[in-house]
């Protein structure tokens, strides 16, 4: 029984199974009755006979935050158990059920009766802990919340219900009588949905990404490596376009593996990354830029002064560029964009420009974890990924990362500065190829308005890695 919601779904693997009971967890304001609203909508769209019963809020509140968010609520019967507006000046008392086993109160006779006559299929009770606070001990309320849930799922609803769980009033009793239980939490900017129980079916594990807006509730699942994911790895190589380059990574780079072009800023690690992309295009092969960092007009603008024509490449849609803004995409929600654009439009090559500004989506948690999970992603689709990272030491003692991510990479490409009789020069190098032999040696490496060139390798010189090289002769002695 879909829930309204695909990545919840997705999460569900289907949904809801039908003719149970399933609690919402959450503080308030994590969005608990947005998905119950979302659960309805799905029901009354399918024909499903759709009820929902109010505690905390009246139908008057609730259908005005509804059409707030566009939902439609007309085909759902409401049956409205908060207090009323002169239930404090007329005292009078609020019972749900009666203490006697015997006589039945008339709100309980009015939850029989609605049930009884709508005959639903969906129920979404908003909030079973006010139960709690009608009845007279824990005892008595564990007996009459269960015997509700029987009672609506006897009668062939599938229930959705909520839950505010206090230190106070725990909600344990409530968590073991549902077939299922769907947590929400927010802190601060990041809100998160996860299943921790789900009888009769599997479901994905952990902590997934949600957004709410003005249409209701976007769930972003956590991006999941499993052993269907794995194919078999294709070797084929992919060229640079440039001989001197490719001479250095014995050919190109390969589908299925993972190349790092690391190197300070400015260096030319983006334009050496769009020179693969535009050789791919020649062969009329997709290629995706996810960029973190430049906005889109900028990079074709710039791309173009190097005569690499990105904005052709986009026109013939041999290339995307998408720009992605850190600090409003979380990590499963720019995963999930990530996944669906591959799995729909397919790509030879995806370029995420940068792994820094990428960890700013990451706000707090692994970094490489997330990384490591879309890397595997993209490998097993067979693609080419290409990681752009970005370093502080211009010259000087020198890492390939500033984060322990350079065992995720296939290959890795040093791009760097050099100090040349009084000029700052570039430098090109491979530091690792997992799937063949490559070069030693470095080269020079240059951007102009014909394009990129490498020159030949340099090895008339000493200590470039430190910075500051040295002329030697072929005796090895200083010039």
């Amino acid at each position: 029984m879909p829930t309204g919601i695909k990545g919840l779904d997705e999460i569900l693997h289907g949904g809801l199974l039908s003719q149970a009971a399933y609690m919402l967890h959450g503080n308030p304001g994590s969005g608990k009755t947005i998905l119950g609203l979302h659960f309805l909508t799905a029901g009354a769209k399918n024909g499903d006979r759709s009820l929902f019963i109010a505690m905390g809020e009246t139908e008057t509140q609730i259908r005005r935050n509804a059409e707030t968010m566009n939902f439609d609520v007309s085909s759902i019967e409401f049956l409205d158990l908060a207090p009323s507006a002169d239930f404090f000046a007329q005292a009078q008392s609020y019972d749900i059920f009666s203490p006697s086993d015997v006589e039945r109160e008339p709100t309980t006779e009015r939850i029989t009766t609605e049930v009884n006559k709508l005959k639903p299929v969906r129920v979404f009770i908003d909030a079973m802990t006010h139960f709690r606070y009608l009845a007279s001990d824990d005892l008595q309320f564990r007996r009459q919340a269960h015997s509700f849930l029987r009672f609506l799922v006897d009668n062939g609803a599938t229930v959705l219900f909520t839950s505010e769980d206090s230190p106070d009033n725990p909600d344990n009793d409530l968590q073991y009588m549902s077939d299922g239980i769907i947590r929400l939490e927010h802190h601060g900017e990041d809100r998160t949905i996860s299943v921790t129980k789900f009888r009769g079916s599997d479901f994905m594990s952990g902590e997934h990404s949600i957004r709410l807006t003005d249409g209701g509730m976007l769930v972003f699942p956590r991006l999941q490596l499993t052993v269907e994911l794995s194919q078999d790895f294709t070797s084929e190589v992919i060229s640079s376009g440039i001989p001197e380059l490719d001479e250095l990574i014995s050919g190109g780079i390969e589908r299925g593996t993972i190349t790092m072009i690391t190197g300070p800023t400015g260096v030319g690690k983006t334009a050496l990354g769009m020179q693969f992309m535009k050789e791919a295009a020649g062969r009329g092969e997709r290629s995706v830029i996810y960029s973190f960092e430049e906005w889109t007009d900028k990079l074709l603008n710039r791309s173009k002064s190097i005569n690499i024509p990105v904005a052709d490449m986009v026109k013939r849609g041999t290339l995307s560029v998408i720009q992605v803004e850190p600090l409003h995409f979380g990590p499963d929600e720019f995963a999930d964009m990530v996944r669906k654009d591959i799995e729909q439009k397919g790509a030879a090559i995806v370029m995420i420009d940068s792994i820094s500004s990428y960890g700013l989506s990451i706000r707090g948690d692994d970094l490489v974890r997330h990384l490591h999970t879309l890397g595997k992603f993209l490998q097993s689709k067979n693609i080419a990924v290409i990681l752009v990272n970005a370093i502080d030491a211009i010259i000087g003692s020198y890492q390939a990362t500033d984060i322990s991510a350079s065992y995720m990479a296939d290959t890795i490409i040093l791009l760097r500065y050099l100090e040349l009789e009084g000029q700052l020069r570039r430098t090109v190098g491979v530091l690792k190829k997992r799937h063949s032999d490559f070069q030693k040696t470095l080269r020079e490496f240059e951007i102009t308005k014909y394009g990129l060139k490498v020159g030949k390798p340099l090895t008339d010189l000493r200590g470039i890695l430190s910075g500051m090289p040295e002329w030697v002769d072929k005796s090895g002695d200083q010039k």
